[in-house]
């Protein structure tokens, strides 16, 4: 299991927006040759008709700090955002996300990847 870019924030804050990009490694997208080291040529993964969740727990702990829903912006393209409401970054340190999928069939695609948020305490 990997973690992508680390996402660094603030306690307190409720921005920034995040934008993710759903894809998959496994299929080429339209007029590109797949190539397993490059995200330019995988495909998108759809998200019409499906509920997209992200889920937030402390490194090195079971229990969830958040679920969020995500906005599909762009479901054709794999695009969803989340915003952080007022109350989840409470607390400094390191946390892990994880993205779940669930289609219009209540199937569930949970992204292998992690997330990895650093935050840090604000000033005041």
């Amino acid at each position: 299991m990997g973690y992508s870019t680390t996402v660094k924030l603030v306690t307190g804050d409720n921005l920034p927006q995040l934008t993710f990009t759903l894809k998959d490694s496994n299929t080429a997208a339209s007029g590109q040759t797949l190539d397993s080291n490059d995200s330019s040529t995988w495909a998108p993964i759809s998200l019409a008709s499906s509920t997209v969740k992200v889920r937030i727990r402390q490194i090195g702990e079971t229990v969830l700090l958040a679920t969020l829903t995500a906005t599909v912006t762009d479901a054709t393209n794999g695009v969803c955002t989340i915003i952080f409401p007022d109350g989840t970054l409470t607390t400094a340190g390191t946390f892990e996300a994880e993205i779940e999928v669930t289609n219009g069939s209540s199937q569930v695609l949970t992204v292998y990847d992690l997330i990895k948020f650093n935050v840090r305490s604000d000033f005041d």
